[in-house]
């Protein structure tokens, strides 16, 4: 059994156009489409409230919905989401049928995982993010909320990429050509005010040494 994340009840509809798509925002309800597992595209009427709630918690492109249209259910993935251009409000959905079968690429937020075994956090270097997100393939049923990072044994100047990345099973990078760059350690300001600090401390030392061995120079 596959486990979803929320659920909505819809509608089947059997005309579109601009006028449908009024009438139906007048009930606080939107047009959508169900498409994909070698069936004919459903056109169906949603929730306009219910729909605009579940796309302001985020990640909807990660998150399975069970619609139920007519008593059947069916377990959809939301592909596509037009909002208005003012109100934010969703105004339009195309979900895809997800099957056993199902392989999609999708972006995945990134996680950071042992910190507190890397070198350069502990030196109080920045974290210098390049993707926020990766795009990954894997099935439609198993999308992961997040990928882990492995900072362990990394030090200022150094970088993680793809290949420090814990991905889950059945997943893999969209694009396995390069090795990307995920984030860099680059020295914090602190870090260079305190090599600043010492680089004069270790000149002003020089010089009155310098200063010293030329009086007793003068001396003799």
């Amino acid at each position: 059994m596959v486990t979803t994340n929320y659920a909505l009840a819809a509608e089947a509809r059997d005309r579109a156009g601009k006028g449908v798509a009024r009438a139906l925002r007048r009930e606080d309800k939107i047009p959508a489409v169900i498409y994909g597992g070698k069936q004919e595209p459903a056109p169906i009427a949603i929730s306009a409230h219910d729909m605009t709630i579940e796309y302001h918690k985020g990640g909807i492109f990660t998150k399975l919905c069970e619609i139920e249209v007519a008593g059947k259910k069916e377990v959809v993935l939301a592909r596509d989401v037009q909002t208005h251009p003012v109100s934010d409000k969703v105004m339009h959905v195309d979900f895809l049928r997800v099957t056993d079968k199902t392989k999609i690429v999708v972006s995945v937020p990134v996680k950071f995982i042992n910190q507190e075994e890397c070198p350069g956090i502990q030196r109080k270097a920045v974290l210098n993010m390049v993707r926020h997100t990766v795009d990954l393939v894997c099935s439609a049923k198993s999308i992961p909320s997040e990928i882990e990072v492995n900072l362990a044994g990394l030090n200022v100047g150094d970088t993680a990429r793809y290949s420090n990345a814990v991905l889950p099973t059945g997943a893999e990078f969209a694009d396995t050509d390069r090795d990307y760059t995920i984030m860099t350690l680059v020295a914090s300001r602190a870090m260079a005010s305190a090599a600043g600090a010492s680089a004069a401390e270790g000149s002003a030392e020089g010089e009155a040494e310098g200063e010293g061995e030329a009086e007793e120079a003068s001396e003799e």
